[in-house]
């Protein structure tokens, strides 16, 4: 039987001929774009969900920045949970449901309340949810007696500026602006409390204008499941905590179980936004997408600590991948995620000239400060721990969630991924910025003022092995009274 053996092209095998261009500057490209079908983001870009990736703090910097953050599932139900929290509670421009005290509680109440929430301000309501007062730090300091009521000291509802629930941003910003206030209780005809702005989030929502919110103003996040186990259980747990995206975590999407599990996702949970992969076929993107995908998470083999293509000597060189799948995917609308293997601004360009929505980073991302994990020292430099999620240290994490028998922990593994140390990056700031630079200048060569025309426009060019050499900075040597620029990071 003869067989076919088409080539596979990775982001080092070709180039983008420029094309004319009517962008005047590389500032006035709009980087918006779908990352599923349903919900829209500033950035195309996508942590991946890595146990040295993605928590919280990344989450929430990469979607105060227009991106966002996909929390890994390697701990607990209740730890993952607690990770959405805080970036959902990180910019809450409305809180419906805030904290609150009674007339009859004491100081003592009000410190416990405050230490257990990290909140300074509470709104004082009676048995029947009206608004009666609202109590701070301030109306308690220097009370010795501790038994004191929250009554005696509370500001009275006289006294309160207050607002209805459908208020602007714009309405609440010229309120706290107009009258100092630090706090602004939400009310009903009947004065009934039904939810409450504070000072600081409106800060935080003019300070990052393009940051990715949902309809309460919070900030976007995904989260990971498995496809086995406890997968619906995780699922359900998350979508109550308003987790607004899933992403279905296995290495091979394009399988009977990964179909199953996301069939009765899709079933129980129709309007929940999924997340499907990886695969790297069109068939793999055509089952998933009838399956339920809102989005499709492409890449088998591409990422730098992934070695499935060297040990099952699967994969699709990630180009090919991207090119091939988002055609299939095109014909639905749905978006693909370009997963694994950009190391350069140019890797970004090309992911996305090829077809891609969005980008998913992983090693680019796990040396930043906001990233899981320490800094270590070693021989004068920085790094930080990187893994990849079927590297031997993340199995045998795994199996220890599962097991208390040690002697199931290396039974039988197989080693799909690499661990091991990356350069320590600064800020997640710095890196973001660096690829969205690069991918600006690409966009203005490609004489793309969005990501969809770059890759309407976008007409690839193979080169050979020297013009890959050709395309590094070469040929310089370095003089002696040169600045000595650390780039390793990149």
């Amino acid at each position: 039987m003869k067989k076919e053996f088409p080539l596979g092209l990775s982001y080092d095998d070709v180039l983008l001929e420029p094309r004319y261009s009517i962008i005047k500057s590389r500032k006035n490209v709009s980087l918006k774009t779908n990352l599923t079908k349903n919900i829209k983001i500033n950035l195309p870009i996508v942590s991946a969900n890595m146990d040295t990736v993605t928590e919280s703090k990344m989450a929430i910097a990469l979607a105060q920045m227009g991106g966002i953050g996909i929390i890994h599932r390697f701990m607990t139900i209740e730890h993952q949970i607690e990770e959405v929290k805080k970036v959902k509670r990180f910019t809450n421009y409305i809180i419906n449901n805030p904290f609150t005290l009674s007339p009859e509680q004491t100081i003592k109440d009000y410190e416990q309340l405050a230490l257990d929430t990290g909140i300074n301000g509470f709104p004082v309501v009676d048995k029947n949810g009206t608004l009666i007062g609202i109590i701070t730090r301030r109306d308690i300091a220097f009370q010795s007696n501790k038994n004191k009521t929250i009554k005696e000291l509370m500001t009275s509802q006289s006294k309160l500026i207050t607002s209805h629930q459908g208020v602007s941003l714009e309405e609440a910003t010229d309120l706290f602006a107009k009258h100092r206030i630090e706090k602004l209780p939400l009310v009903d005809k009947k004065n009934k409390l039904v939810g409450l702005i504070a000072a600081k989030d409106i800060r935080k929502t003019i300070s990052f204008p393009d940051a990715s919110r949902d309809k309460k103003g919070q900030l976007l996040v995904g989260a990971a499941i498995g496809v086995s186990g406890d997968f619906m259980e995780r699922a359900e747990a998350l979508i109550k905590n308003h987790t607004d995206i899933l992403v279905l975590d296995i290495a091979h999407g394009h399988s009977a179980i990964a179909i199953e599990a996301l069939k009765t996702l899709k079933k129980k949970y129709k309007n929940q936004e999924v997340i499907a992969g990886n695969v790297a076929t069109p068939e793999g993107v055509r089952d998933l997408i009838k399956a339920g995908a809102n989005a499709v998470k492409v890449g088998v083999g591409p990422g730098s600590a992934c070695s499935t293509r060297i040990v099952a000597g699967a994969g699709v060189p990630q180009l090919s991948a991207v090119l091939n799948c988002s055609q299939e995917a095109n014909k639905s609308g749905v978006p693909i995620i370009a997963d694994g293997g950009i190391r350069f601004p140019a890797d970004v360009v090309k992911a996305l000239a090829g077809g891609a929505t969005t980008v998913m980073l992983g090693n680019l991302l796990a040396g930043t400060d906001e990233a899981p994990g320490v800094i270590i020292n070693k021989n004068g430099r920085r790094y930080k721990f990187y893994r990849g999620m079927a590297s031997f240290g993340a199995n045998v994490t795994r199996r220890a969630m599962d097991t208390d028998d040690n002697n199931l922990l290396y039974d039988n593994l197989m080693i799909e991924g690499a661990e091991g140390l990356v350069p320590y990056r600064g800020k997640v700031q710095e890196v973001v910025d660096y690829l969205l630079n690069g991918l600006r200048s690409g966009m203005s060569y490609n004489n793309a003022g969005t990501i969809k025309d770059l890759s309407k426009n976008a007409k690839f060019v193979r080169i050979t092995e020297n013009s890959l050499k050709e395309s590094h900075p070469h040929d310089l040597a370095h003089a002696d009274n040169a600045p000595n620029y650390d780039v390793s990071g990149f």
